[in-house]
């Protein structure tokens, strides 16, 4: 873990080009990587889970999630880029994935251009979660009290570029004093540092932050959202609260290495289609504030382009500054 009044971050290696390979005989034939860029018992881990076990049921062979943390996602990142494009390897991650040129120096890759985007299997809205010894309960009292004390407070980050991220660079914008945070790689040891008092505040997916709210461990105190959600309908958003530009969601999406040949990308957003709508996905992760979906394509690449640009403009205006 690093601190400083914003956020660091690592750099990574130097991206290889790899050559383009055409799928040999049946695919799959052998285990199937789904490479998970953050530490497990986070949202992404939490997703990569659903999708690698409903590609099994589907694919007729193993698919497994490997977790490669470090470089804010750059490090699995840049593993699937060097990987050979024959549908063996694949990355799962969050939105943070297609951001590591706008939060980091030298990021070692360009993820909009290295690796090729297949399918989003998800989006959420984030959840505000404080630390329990504190006594405010509304986001308006949390404000206040940062504006008042901004030293006693501390915010984690799941990782730079993450959807929590950008809401924490907001918040901090908004309150108008300088917060300290702490950069984590992934949800879960920033969680672990939150229980254990080193931090007070986290933004990030429901999926990884509505369970310890609900066994008590930390306080729920506002969603990233325009409406309640139906998962935690007593617990106010951001726009209650008096910051309605907080209003941001996370999404989850499988990307390939550039090259992938077309069946296979084909063969696989025809299984996901209807296996991220079926009832037992619904029940596993909407009860948690997540919506299954499913986009892929032209319609894909398109809302990339415009959830990149937006996030652009969010740490333009806060003036973040890529470490």
């Amino acid at each position: 873990m690093k601190r400083r009044s914003l956020f660091a971050a690592t750099g990574a290696g130097l991206v290889l080009a790899a050559p383009r390979l055409q799928a040999q005989g049946t695919w799959p034939s052998r285990q199937i990587r789904l490479v998970v860029p953050f530490s497990p018992g986070g949202s992404v881990d939490a997703m990569a889970r659903v999708t690698a076990q409903k590609l099994q049921e589907r694919l007729g062979q193993p698919v497994i999630v490997e977790n490669r943390t470090g470089g804010n996602g750059a490090i699995g990142g840049i593993a699937v880029a060097q990987s050979p494009p024959d549908g063996y390897t694949f990355c799962f991650s969050a939105s943070i994935q297609i951001l590591a040129r706008l939060v980091m120096r030298s990021p070692g890759y360009d993820p909009m251009v290295d690796l090729q985007p297949v399918a989003r299997v998800g989006q959420g809205p984030l959840l505000l979660i404080m630390n329990l010894q504190r006594p405010q309960t509304t986001l308006q009292e949390v404000a206040a009290a940062v504006r008042a004390n901004p030293r006693d407070w501390s915010f984690g980050v799941s990782s730079l570029g993450s959807a929590g991220h950008l809401a924490t660079v907001e918040f901090i914008r908004q309150v108008g004093v300088d917060v300290t945070a702490a950069s984590y790689r992934g949800t879960s040891p920033a969680l672990a540092d939150m229980m254990g008092g080193s931090i007070a505040l986290i933004f990030d997916p429901m999926l990884a932050t509505l369970p310890p709210v609900r066994a008590g461990r930390v306080k729920g105190v506002a969603i990233t959202s325009a409406q309640r959600s139906a998962a935690a309908p007593n617990i106010p958003t951001t726009a209650e609260g008096g910051m309605p530009s907080i209003d941001l969601e996370s999404w989850w999406a499988l990307w390939g290495p550039r090259g992938l040949p077309a069946e296979i990308t084909a063969r696989i957003n025809a299984e996901l289609a209807t296996a991220m709508f079926e009832a037992d996905v619904r029940e596993r992760v909407g009860s948690l504030g997540i919506e299954p979906m499913f986009q892929a394509g032209a319609e894909l690449a398109q809302f990339m382009e415009r959830d990149f640009a937006r996030s652009q403009e969010l740490l333009r205006i806060a003036n973040f500054q890529p470490q």
